[in-house]
């Protein structure tokens, strides 16, 4: 279940600060409203306390929640912005998801 958990708070980490990310772009890019920032900042605010829920220490955490961000940044890529991830993208998505699991999951006395 522990599994479960890291990896739900995990995923919500990550769209927590894309949408941070992509309100501001949608600004600056694309000339939506400025008003766009206030949900961003807020967005921003939840991405930084969604970090603290983890019960591992924080730079394995930040070093493990890399893996689960690429795999949802290539998820937003295919849904928001409507571009299908290439094969090199999913087996590049499985290497990270391997390496967050073996820094979260794995041995931590040596």
């Amino acid at each position: 279940m522990d599994i479960l958990k890291t990896l739900f708070l995990f995923v919500l980490t990550a769209l927590a600060e894309i949408i941070g990310c992509y309100l501001p772009y949608l600004w600056l890019k694309e000339g939506k409203s400025p008003l766009l920032l206030i949900p961003a900042a807020l967005s921003f605010a939840a991405f930084a306390w969604l970090l603290t829920l983890h019960p591992h220490a924080a730079g394995r955490v930040y070093a493990a929640y890399g893996g689960v961000y690429i795999s949802v940044a290539l998820l937003w890529l295919w849904a928001v912005d409507s571009i299908r991830p290439t094969v090199t993208d999913v087996v590049g998505v499985g290497v990270c998801l391997i390496g967050m699991l073996i820094i979260m999951f794995g041995p931590k006395h040596i």
